[in-house]
Parts: structure tokens; C-alpha cells; sequence
């Protein structure tokens, strides 16, 4: 016999699990705020650093905590060498999420503080974290070019030093703020999947390195962090399409998606993808790539006039549709586009994380532990070995 049951709440929408004091949204109005501050007036006022102190630390930092907490970042750069020894024992065609995720318990085995469980520590966890994903990230693309890791520079900023050790040449400042605001954009998003992931599995008390790197592998999916890289790619498939809206409207009225577009919580665009389409209209025309913004201008308009004639005038353009053309134009390999999201998000997971770990009062137990409902079988090869509730209470 085969039950079958109406599963409310499917992937856990709509579901409130637990309170933070980290970032908000308002999916109606298009508003995300970190810690009381919209993040349009710290992408325009602020660095990736004071926002990574803000996450952490629920304030923004005065002039001296901030340089003070940048110099810890700069100091932890230092990845010790057999890091990227292991590195390069790894397939050149290994995916990069995959080597980063591999990286975060290699790492936790050069952590000094990795078993001391007060928040002290887990925030210098937290600035390690923070500073070494990006020169993994770096070294792993170098390392699978047949080129050595580069060490870092510490006259450069956080988004600079990055390029730097990717690229082997100083950033120009327009590019390096460019990537620092992208930063900003993609540091938290309250409980998304991969924060939601990280929360759970250190309200196990696993250590902040576990909870990361479970945090990077659900990331890695094409329903997450993914996406961007598959929006890129669906933008150069259209490079020379002769008919991109019969191109959009064909893939619609197939029933598929339109990479880039929609979003579990946003009813109207998302707002971090406001300002990245200015980044992206800026970029082309100062670098002479016009076309990859005339491109996502052009998709963005049929879909959503599509979307919209067929009812669904709530899917719009998220985080990953401009996101993807930025990251290109400033040359970043497409299959690194996802590792920069998780490089911006440690920021957000290890917040969340401390948050889980120190919450003052949670009305909730401490380990996440939901309930499921069973719609398998009942019976087995021998006959029944189990009767549901409702057939029971007929006999």
C-alpha cells in the first residue's frame, strides 16, 4: 500500500526556524539591510572590511577599530605552504568549489585556536577565514595554469590583493572598488541556503571550519552560487543570436528557466542587482564592452515583459543576472565567478555562525533537528510489518 501525504512548507518556505540580528529583507519592497543599514548606502560609503567588522561585530567601526581589524586581515593572509602542496596534488580539472571546500579542513588544521569555543576565538576564526578563501581561491586558479601562488601584498586592499595574487598585476583602483562593492553586495543574505546550512551544522557544536565548509558545497549548487556562471554562459550563447527575444520567449513557453531571473524571497527586483546593472552599464562603455550590457539589457526587457504578460510579474532579475557580465568584464574566469561569492559570504556565514553558537536567548533547542512525513511503502516482501496511524484506528 502506498500512503500519500500533502507535505506543507516544501524546502522549508515560509518557515521561521530562528531569530538574528545579522540582515533583513523585505521581499515586497526590494530592501536588504545588514545590521540596520540598507545595503545601497554601505555599498556607497563603506568598504568589504567595515562591512565584514559590521557582520561580526553589529556596529560599524570607528576609524582606529577598523584600520586595527584591517591589519589582523592583512596579517592572516599567510597560508601556510603545505596548503597549497596539497593543493597541487589535486586534478587540474578539479572544480574550483570543490577545491575551495576541500581547502577550508586543511586550513582548520593550521588554526592554533581551532577546539576554543569562546566568541573571542571564533572571531580571529572568523578574520582568518575571511582573509584566506580569497588567496586559496587565487592560488588554486594559478596552480592549475602550471604558475606558483603569488604571496600577497599588504599595501593592497582586501578586493585588490585578490586580483593581484589571481592576475599577477596590480588592479587599477576603478576595478579593485568595483570588486570591493561586489563584496559588499554578496556578504549576507540572511538565511539563505548556505547560511542556513552553516547554522545547522554548528548547532551540532562542530567547529566554525565545518560549518563553512558545508556552507561553500551548498553554494556550489547550480540553485545557488551557481547560477551566475550559468547566466554567463547563457549570455555567450546569445553573443551572435539573431533573435534573441524570439530566443527568450521560445525558452518561456518551453516551461524553462531564464538564468538570472526570479528569486525564493524577492517579489520585485532584488536590490543588490540594481546597483550592479549601473556597475555593468559603467563597464562597458569605459571598457569597450558595450555589448555584453546592451546583451543583458535585452534579455532583461523581453523576459520581463513576458513574465509579465503571462502573470508572473513577480519574476525579476536577481542577484546573479548583473553579477555575471561584472565579473566577465573585469576578466574573472567564469568558473571562479561562484568561489568570489563564497570569498564575499564568509563574512555573512561566519556572523551567522557566532550568532548561532552565542545567541543570548533562542527559542529553539540548540541542534536543528526537523521532522519529515513518511509517504513511503508500509508493507514488505513478507507481508505488512507496519500499519500507519489511520489504519490502526479502524480495527
Amino acid at each position: 500500500m502506498q500512503q500519500t501525504v500533502s507535505v506543507k512548507n516544501i524546502g522549508l518556505r515560509g518557515v521561521t526556524v530562528a531569530d538574528t540580528k545579522i540582515s533583513f529583507i523585505d521581499g515586497e519592497k526590494g530592501v536588504l539591510i545588514y545590521r540596520g543599514y540598507r545595503i545601497e548606502d554601505l555599498a556607497d560609503r563603506s568598504s568589504f572590511i567595515e562591512v565584514a567588522y559590521l557582520l561580526l561585530n553589529g556596529y560599524l567601526p570607528p576609524k582606529g577599530e577598523v584600520e586595527a581589524f584591517e591589519r589582523k586581515v592583512v596579517e592572516a593572509r599567510d597560508v601556510p605552504t603545505y596548503v597549497f602542496d596539497a593543493l597541487r596534488t589535486l586534478p587540474k580539472t578539479s572544480d574550483p568549489m570543490d577545491v575551495l571546500q576541500a581547502a577550508v579542513p586543511i586550513l582548520a588544521a593550521a588554526d592554533p585556536e581551532l577546539r576554543d569555543e569562546t566568541r573571542d576565538a571564533n572571531v580571529r576564526k572568523a578574520i582568518r577565514l575571511i582573509a584566506r578563501l580569497p588567496v586559496v581561491t587565487a592560488a588554486w586558479h594559478r596552480i592549475r595554469n602550471g604558475l606558483d601562488p603569488l604571496p600577497s601584498d599588504s599595501g593592497l586592499s582586501h578586493a585588490a590583493n585578490f586580483l593581484w595574487q589571481l592576475t599577477g598585476e596590480k588592479p587599477d583602483d576603478e576595478t579593485a572598488h568595483d570588486l570591493d562593492v561586489c563584496l559588499i553586495l554578496h556578504a549576507d543574505h540572511t538565511f539563505n541556503a548556505s547560511t542556513f546550512a552553516c547554522r545547522e551544522v554548528c548547532s551540532t557544536r562542530a567547529h566554525i571550519y565545518a560549518a563553512v565548509a558545508a556552507g561553500i558545497g551548498a553554494l556550489s549548487g547550480s540553485l545557488h552560487g551557481g547560477a551566475n556562471t550559468r547566466v554567463m554562459g547563457m549570455l555567450l550563447q546569445l553573443e551572435n543570436e539573431p533573435d534573441v527575444e524570439g530566443w527568450v520567449k521560445n525558452r518561456i513557453d518551453a516551461g524553462e528557466r531564464i538564468m538570472g531571473f526570479g528569486h525564493a524571497v524577492y517579489k520585485t527586483i532584488d536590490p543588490r542587482a540594481t546597483y550592479l546593472k549601473k556597475m555593468a552599464r559603467r563597464l562597458g562603455a569605459s571598457r569597450g564592452l558595450e555589448k555584453w550590457e546592451r546583451l543583458s539589457k535585452l534579455v532583461e526587457k523581453t523576459a520581463s515583459e513576458e513574465f509579465e504578460r503571462r502573470g508572473k510579474s513577480e519574476i525579476k532579475p536577481n542577484v546573479d543576472f548583473f553579477s555575471a557580465p561584472v565579473y566577465h568584464m573585469m576578466g574573472i574566469p567564469r568558473d571562479l565567478f561562484t568561489p568570489i561569492f563564497a570569498i564575499s559570504r564568509v563574512a555573512g556565514w561566519c556572523s551567522h555562525i557566532i550568532e548561532e553558537k552565542f545567541a543570548e536567548a533562542q527559542e529553539k533547542p540548540m541542534l536543528y533537528r526537523p521532522q519529515a512525513e513518511y509517504v513511503g511503502n508500509y508493507c514488505g516482501l513478507l507481508g505488512c510489518v507496519y500499519e500507519p496511524p489511520e489504519a490502526r484506528a479502524g480495527t
